[in-house]
């Protein structure tokens, strides 16, 4: 593995992509000039490329010495619908859009591991650089994976990386297991009939009737989901009337619930379906259930034993054992990295990314990537490459 003294003749050329990509911020599957950018630098690195897969994603392929054995690393490329609040040079230029989760910084340090490991190719097998669209929300992995991912390039393994505030930078996290939790979201409307404000009696309101059902959908968690397990159902958005002095005859609320088992995630929307149905009787009007209508849910981001094992090689290697975070508490946060741990074994590890007090926390419009972690991450994949390979060239 080159030391990360030899790694910080990069880190300029790191920290200039990252800035870039930070000023032109693309969302889910419109990361054209993203994947251009992307696209160049690896094939300038003498890496071949694929375009297209999910629309925008790009996948570059590099060989070394004769094993038949093969790793894929992936980083997320997209950005997100926030304003951005920073006022340094390199701040976001498109309006209303931000690289405020650090994907800027995920594919920086892919691209300078690319680059290393083509100049070094001091590993046996191959390795596919996955550069994926679509994280927030979208579901860009699977869609990734619908188009043929793995039948295109057929890894035997695949990993991933995330930053993470207020992890020490030069530091990492990780465990088998579930890191991340399942995703869904849900959607109700309540239909009632309109009157006047001050004529309740002869309408059906269905604005006190959404104020019941939010108040009894806070006791799934705490009356339904055994208190071992962790879960959350959050109510994000409501809509409802556009004037003082009338009742509306509907009202839209929107939410979402997270866990980390597929039992749980069946119990939660069944009770979900059973609240609005009994708030519905008892308020004598009816409702339209959705769950997930625009986008799939995610699932568990769940790290198998052998790959996680592999990994804290990896990172223990780039950065010392007093440095690995080995018990993390998973993350009520959700990832679609986790549709490729379903497909194939693998790890997802967390990079500190420094104290939130300076930088923020993620999906914050004062967040930046911390440029000094670059090095740090390529560091890690270079390295995860050496082992992994090894690893699956023996087994």
């Amino acid at each position: 593995m080159p030391k990360l003294t030899d790694l910080q003749q990069l880190h300029d050329d790191m920290r200039q992509w990252r800035r870039h990509l930070h000023q032109y911020p693309e969302t889910a599957f419109e990361e054209t000039g993203t994947a251009q950018f992307i696209a160049e630098k690896l094939t300038e690195f003498g890496l071949k490329v694929h375009r297209e897969l999910a629309t925008t994603g790009v996948v570059a392929t590099l060989s070394a010495g004769n094993s038949s054995k093969k790793i894929a690393l992936r980083a997320d490329m997209d950005a997100l619908f926030i304003q951005e609040q920073n006022t340094f040079t390199h701040r976001s230029r498109h309006d209303g859009k931000m690289h405020a989760c650090g994907h800027d910084g995920h594919s920086a340090m892919l691209l300078g591991a690319a680059k290393v490991l083509s100049e070094q190719r001091n590993f046996n097998g191959t390795v596919y650089f996955i550069f994926q669209p679509a994280e927030e929300g979208r579901a860009g992995a699977k869609k990734m994976i619908d188009d043929g991912l793995f039948e295109q390039f057929p890894a035997d393994c695949v990993f991933g990386m995330h930053n993470f505030p207020d992890i020490p930078a030069g530091h990492f996290a990780v465990k088998s297991g579930a890191m991340m939790a399942a995703l869904d979201s849900f959607e109700i409307i309540l239909n009632g009939k309109a009157t006047h404000a001050a004529m309740p009696h002869l309408g059906n309101d269905v604005i006190v009737a959404a104020a019941q059902l939010i108040n009894n959908l806070q006791t799934i968690i705490s009356r339904t989901v055994n208190p071992a397990n962790s879960a959350v159902v959050t109510i994000t958005q409501i809509h409802a009337g556009n004037t003082w002095n009338a009742i509306p005859d509907s009202v839209l609320l929107r939410g979402t619930f997270r866990c980390f088992d597929s039992a749980v995630q069946t119990l939660i929307a069944d009770k979900i379906r059973q609240i609005v149905d009994a708030v519905c009787a008892a308020f004598e009007m009816s409702a339209e259930l959705k769950f997930n209508p625009e986008n799939p849910g995610y699932p568990v981001t769940f790290n198998s034993q052998t790959e996680t094992a592999l990994a804290l090689q990896a990172a223990t290697a780039a950065v010392g054992e007093n440095s690995i975070h080995t018990n993390p508490t998973p993350s009520m946060g959700s990832e679609d990295f986790a549709f490729m741990l379903q497909e194939k074994p693998g790890c997802y590890i967390w990079i500190g990314n420094g104290s939130s007090e300076n930088s923020c926390l993620l999906h914050n419009p004062h967040y930046d990537f911390n440029d000094d972690i670059l090095p740090i991450g390529v560091a890690y994949w270079v390295k995860l490459v050496e082992v992994a390979l090894a690893h699956r060239n023996r087994s």
